[in-house]
């Protein structure tokens, strides 16, 4: 308020040179963004329809609203703005970006992930891009209100978390994973002590027994990182309940399969993948990441004995985002991983407005471990696997 009032009073002096068609307010305000905030992007940071930012350049900025990607009019002075607004969004992180180091991740005050690239590595100009927090925490009534789910598949993974299955999200890029892993983690009973393992915390979890852990890049001398394998393997001591990974992109994948075959049951992650079918190809091609030179069988039948379901989500032509799939691991055949899908999405055309239609619905198939509870007396409603 102090500056704003100094500011006032300069411009005041100044108000003859200052032509009459300049907004006074407007001009206030962007000084203000520039000296003490984030500059054009606080205008697309408050946006509530604007979900991703993207500075590809000074004067190329582009956003997702709805899904869809457009060209925003807000720009920046120079390139030099943008790496001092990439600095500034570092500095209280304890981060840095330079010619050293020319790449960073990071998060703002409210959650938002950042990724910062500038020069050489990035050719034409620092880039940013700002993949924006919810300032609501989405709950399963608004995914299934999005069309992302039906209320029986909701149901059914409500009934694997509880029934403690460990369970892999698997989608593409920006096909809402983390926001699907946060919904289905909170089905976690609040009882449990879990243990949430990320590169950038993202994860908002309604439990109050949360330890929140997250991995570290080298310091100034390259030393001192601390990945996201160190920390799976370190959290198999800190006596969870369950363990939810953020994103298994490396030779973690190991560690996590292992905690899944070794008591840590219920445990939760995401990667990067078009089909419950890849994740499984996924998932071996990262165990052999870890260095373990072990055979394709071995891998498989870890996988197969490890991960109960894969629910695969997909972000469409049309922007939305829904679970394509729920798929059972049933077992081995051979030296295959066999599996049966339990829900699907079947599209079926656009509408007038290029929108996708289409039903979710279930295939007839029951769980193998739906059999199980029930053996055990737990109720199951058995009408949500009705086609």
């Amino acid at each position: 308020n102090t500056t704003k009032a100094v500011l006032d009073n300069i411009l005041q002096s100044m108000a003859a040179e200052i032509p009459r068609t300049v907004n006074i307010r407007q001009l206030i305000k962007e000084i203000l963004d520039e000296a003490l905030a984030l500059g054009p992007l606080e205008e697309l940071l408050a946006d509530d329809e604007v979900t991703e930012i993207m500075v590809n350049n000074w004067d190329t900025i582009y956003v997702e609203r709805g899904g869809k990607i457009q060209l925003s009019d807000s720009t920046f002075t120079d390139n030099d703005q943008v790496v001092q607004i990439i600095r500034r969004i570092l500095a209280p992180l304890g981060r840095r970006i330079d010619e050293s180091s020319p790449l960073v991740d990071a998060r703002l005050k409210d959650g938002s992930r950042v990724n910062a690239v500038i020069p050489p590595l990035a050719v034409s100009g620092p880039t940013l891009t700002i993949r924006k927090f919810p300032k609501e925490r989405l709950r399963i009534e608004h995914l299934i209100q999005f069309g992302s789910l039906t209320q029986q598949m909701a149901q059914f993974l409500d009934i694997c978390v509880k029934s403690r299955k460990n369970i892999v999200i698997s989608g593409g890029t920006g096909s809402g994973k983390t926001t699907l892993l946060n919904v289905i983690s909170s089905f976690i009973p609040s009882d449990e002590r879990i243990v949430t393992i990320e590169d950038v915390s993202e994860l908002q979890l309604p439990q109050d027994h949360v330890v929140r852990l997250e991995s570290r890049p080298p310091n100034l001398e390259g030393k001192g990182a601390i990945g996201i394998r160190e920390l799976v393997i370190n959290s198999l001591r800190m006596r969870p309940d369950r363990i939810v990974v953020g994103e298994c992109r490396g030779g973690e994948a190991l560690d996590m399969l292992q905690a899944m075959n070794t008591g840590h049951d219920g445990s939760l992650t995401t990667l990067h993948a078009n089909s419950p079918r890849d994740a499984i190809a996924r998932l071996e091609t990262m165990v052999l990441m870890a260095g373990m030179d072990l055979p394709a069988k071995a891998i498989r039948e870890q996988i197969a004995s490890a991960v109960d379901i894969v629910v695969q989500q997909t972000r469409l032509s049309d922007g939305s985002r829904k679970v394509m799939k729920i798929s059972e691991i049933v077992g081995m055949e051979g030296t295959v991983v066999t599996m049966q899908d339990i829900f699907v999405f079947e599209q079926t055309g656009y509408d007038h407005n290029g929108k996708v239609q289409g039903y979710h619905r279930a295939t007839g198939t029951i769980p193998k471990f739906i059999q199980e509870l029930r053996k055990r007396g737990i109720a199951i409603d058995m009408s949500i696997f009705a086609t």
